[in-house]
């Protein structure tokens, strides 16, 4: 949202009003409402025939698309589709399977990757529990390339997404996957590499009691403070530079129904492949940025005191011992990786531990930071 001097201010309050009122209405409406169910019987295809905790279960799980691969790999139409099957293989004697329709999701990794990501449509929803919001659509984070470089970068990005989760509960929940490709016209071997399925932002709005918000009218300001906050010190920590609230890049905004909060929104990462945690060779920051390499740190924040950055970043320090655990027991992560990434973390909890590192820390904070005053 531009701020120039050729605006009027009481124009730009009107604008700031009505999206914080945007928000608000936003927030009132009752979690459930996302399932129509008003004037007509529910429909047999939402019916629930089993529940399925998908984004419980830390161990990995089989999944096997069947499509036409050379199709949805070609990319010919961005906005094509692909119909195909998809099987959750729940142990050795249980599954659960789904007619499905395969999309194209992203702008760069679409681009760049021979697998572009995808957005599975699942024809006939899953439930996680009575309570729980249906999974009718969900985000497939796939290889870029093929290769074990490439696989190991999937791992690496999971393992953010984890990181995350011991700053909040207020994010996203993953679930590491090996994915078989299955060409349905027979004219390529399977293709069998790791996966990321993200939770759904209806599953989201239900965990949290929260709702997705629509507009990308927003700005960092619009951001409840302390999870804003918390997302611009993790992205710094982590050395992720791809995200950004106007117009939501890599960030999904949410309300809340709590009448204290209404007006605010709160934001969720995702998308975590540029970081320089997962460091893939491909993860080029772009020119405008200033940053040489992909493990080069920058704060894209708003701008707080003194007094809470140092209280959010002792926040963090706190956590280090969470963060590093994750790293540590993680059964997927090789061993030359987990130490890669854990002298990188050093990197940053070094300049938490001592009161004058920690104070020069703050002070790039002060001069990289957002100020909307």
């Amino acid at each position: 949202m531009k701020s120039g001097s050729d605006h009027k201010p009481g124009c730009r309050c009107i604008h700031l009003l009505s999206i914080a009122l945007a928000l608000f209405v936003l927030s009132v409406v009752p979690s459930s409402g996302q399932i129509d169910t008003s004037g007509a019987v529910q429909q047999e295809e939402d019916i629930p025939d089993r529940y399925f905790s998908l984004f419980e279960d830390e161990d990995i799980l089989e999944v096997s698309l069947h499509f036409d691969v050379s199709k949805f790999m070609k990319k010919a139409d961005r906005d094509q589709s692909v119909d195909g099957r998809m099987t959750l293989h729940i142990s050795e004697t249980d599954s659960v399977e789904r007619k499905v329709t395969v999309k194209y999701r992203g702008q760069s990794r679409y681009e760049r990757c021979k697998y572009p990501p995808a957005r599975i449509v699942l024809r006939k929803p899953l439930y996680e529990g009575p309570d729980s919001g249906r999974i009718k659509k969900i985000k497939l984070v796939n290889q870029c390339q093929p290769g074990s470089t490439f696989g190991d970068y999937v791992i690496r990005e999971y393992l953010v997404y984890k990181l995350y989760n011991v700053v909040t509960d207020t994010s996203f929940r993953a679930r590491l996957v090996r994915l078989s490709y299955i060409d349905t016209e027979k004219k390529r071997r399977p293709i069998i590499q790791y996966g990321i399925l993200l939770e759904p932002e209806g599953l989201v709005e239900s965990r949290l009691n929260l709702l997705e918000v629509s507009t990308k009218a927003l700005s960092l300001r619009h951001m409840l403070p302390t999870m804003i906050d918390r997302i611009a010190i993790f992205n710094y920590m982590v050395s992720n530079w791809d995200w950004s609230v106007p117009g939501q890049h890599n960030i999904s905004v949410f309300s809340s129904p709590v009448f204290e909060l209404a007006g605010q929104g709160v934001p969720i990462p995702f998308d975590f492949d540029l970081a320089g945690v997962v460091n893939a060779d491909y993860a080029i920051p772009l020119p405008e940025t200033g940053l040489k390499n992909n493990r080069d740190r920058t704060f894209l924040g708003i701008c707080r005191s003194r007094e809470v950055f140092e209280s959010e970043l002792l926040e963090f320090l706190a956590k280090k011992g969470e963060f590093y655990s994750v790293i540590n027991n993680s059964p997927h992560l090789s061993k030359p990786a987990k130490r890669d990434i854990t002298v990188f973390l050093d990197q940053f909890f070094d300049q938490l531990e001592k009161p004058r590192s920690l104070e020069r820390l703050v002070d790039l904070f002060l001069a990289e930071c957002k100020n909307f005053q």
